[in-house]
């Protein structure tokens, strides 16, 4: 049996002088061994990495540890309680996501103070867990940090279909810079030396069982992998491995998107081919074949209709043999 904690922490004040509160839940072994941040709900609307977290619960009390395992369910409750992906603008205009502020900044925005009011948990870590969820129209994927062999060991115990590596720093694109990605979680801890995973979980705003349940084996497949749990992971998925190039097909205009019938995520593809098409609701006018830019793996296919221009409807993930 470990020993549990559960320590309500405050991220930060609002300017009302209310409490910005969250729990760090701590299960402390009786043997030593690694410690394992696990963390969900930095964008509030991913709500199966939460369900994932009070489901491990009682395995994580009930059960014998070498180590500890701290989880924070909920990283981010200003999000959460909107039910939304960043924050308004009127909380943190400046940097509305947390998933681009770590470490964080103890004087800085109000973001950049939650962030590093958890990362003294990160730092005493030897791993980082931080689930995420997709969309519907997401495969469930695993992503590490391209070349970070612990890192990509992490990611295969964790297991799932689609396991991605994403490179970082000078090796990636401008995307990447622009996109501010260096601020993750994910790149800040493997920076520090401390192996990282994000798994992407299908299915967001709702608890979607089968995501869920892809997220409670994996965690678990981690803590046996680092031997915090006993015994060897299971097979949870048949895994690929490929690379992320954050390269996405975007609509070239604004229109009604109907995908192909045939088209399933997580099929491999080849370059130029069909995959839905874009078109114009008032005039019926064809205004994009829309079709795969790289032979790989369709991880991502829009299902949501109504599009913008410059909207990403398709994602292709570079299969690494």
């Amino acid at each position: 049996m470990a020993d549990h904690a559960a320590e309500r922490v405050t991220l930060a004040r609002m300017p009302s002088g209310v409490a910005v509160t969250t729990t760090v839940h701590t299960y402390e072994g009786r043997t030593d061994g690694p410690t394992v941040y696990v963390q969900a709900a930095q964008h509030g609307r991913e709500v199966n990495g939460t369900e994932v977290c009070r489901r491990l619960h009682d395995d994580l009390r009930e059960t014998d540890l070498a180590g500890r395992v701290v989880v924070v369910p909920v990283a981010d409750p200003l999000t959460f309680d909107r039910v939304s992906y960043t924050t308004p603008e009127g909380l943190d205009a400046v940097n509305p996501n947390m998933n681009r502020v770590w470490p964080g900044d103890e004087a800085g925005t109000l973001h950049e103070r939650m962030a590093a009011r958890l990362w003294p948990y990160v730092e005493r870590a030897d791993a980082v867990v931080d689930l995420h969820t997709g969309s519907p129209d997401m495969l469930t994927h695993v992503v590490f940090m391209e070349g970070d062999e612990a890192s990509r060991g992490l990611a295969e115990a964790f297991g799932t279909d689609l396991l991605l590596s994403e490179e970082a720093d000078e090796d990636a694109d401008a995307e990447w810079q622009r996109r501010d990605f260096c601020g993750k979680l994910r790149v800040a801890a493997t920076r520090e030396d401390i192996p990282s995973i994000t798994p992407e979980l299908a299915h967001n705003k709702q608890v979607v069982e089968d995501a869920v349940e892809t997220g409670v084996v994996g965690t678990l497949n981690v803590l046996r992998h680092l031997d915090v749990l006993d015994g060897s992971p299971v097979d949870d998925g048949d895994p690929t491995l490929a690379r992320n190039h954050l390269g996405r097909v975007e609509a070239r205009d604004s229109g009604l998107f109907v995908p192909d019938p045939d088209r399933e995520i997580g099929e491999r593809v080849d370059a130029g081919e069909r995959v839905g098409t874009l078109y114009d609701p008032t005039t019926y006018e064809t205004l994009q074949e829309v079709e795969t830019d790289r032979a790989g793996v369709l991880y991502s296919l829009t299902q949501e209709a109504t599009v913008t221009g410059g909207e990403s409807l398709v994602n292709v993930a570079l299969v690494r043999e």
